[in-house]
């Protein structure tokens, strides 16, 4: 393994996920199969500082969980993105408790019941806050 091709989410409505991608996160739209659709459904493409995120036209999450993916940012950037989010109506869940230093998490649902984190720690950071000293310990 290389590392993660791609993630691709399923939504009732692309234009709604678009905005959640790149008014918040920052994404930028690369491919629209409106025109030709070569895959199960309409999809979009974007790309994230190099990470290609697809969303397909599709039934959206029954019900919510904390399965979620995590974005990394700037602990400066982090109180930005809460005016965006609100924006958009989508919900912000209250933070969990932390132990000091393993970084600053602002969660939220979007129109599709996926959980997105916005994060501004590393894992070498939770880890050293954790007691352990690098993530090769384990292996």
């Amino acid at each position: 393994m290389h590392a993660i091709s791609h993630i691709t989410f399923m939504a009732h409505d692309l234009d709604r996920m678009k905005a959640v991608l790149c008014e918040v996160l920052g994404a930028r739209e690369i491919y629209d199969s409106i025109e030709r659709n070569f895959s199960l459904s309409r999809e979009k493409f974007f790309l994230l500082n190099g990470l290609w995120i697809a969303v397909m036209e599709g039934d959206s999450r029954e019900r919510r969980s904390y399965e979620h993916v995590a974005f990394r940012v700037n602990r400066e950037d982090l109180a930005a993105c809460i005016p965006k989010i609100e924006a958009m109506g989508l919900d912000i869940l209250p933070p969990r408790p932390r132990k000091d230093g393993e970084g600053e998490s602002l969660y939220f649902y979007d129109f599709d019941n996926h959980l997105f984190e916005l994060h501004t720690g590393t894992l070498e950071e939770r880890l050293a806050c954790y007691g352990k000293l690098s993530p090769a310990e384990e292996c």
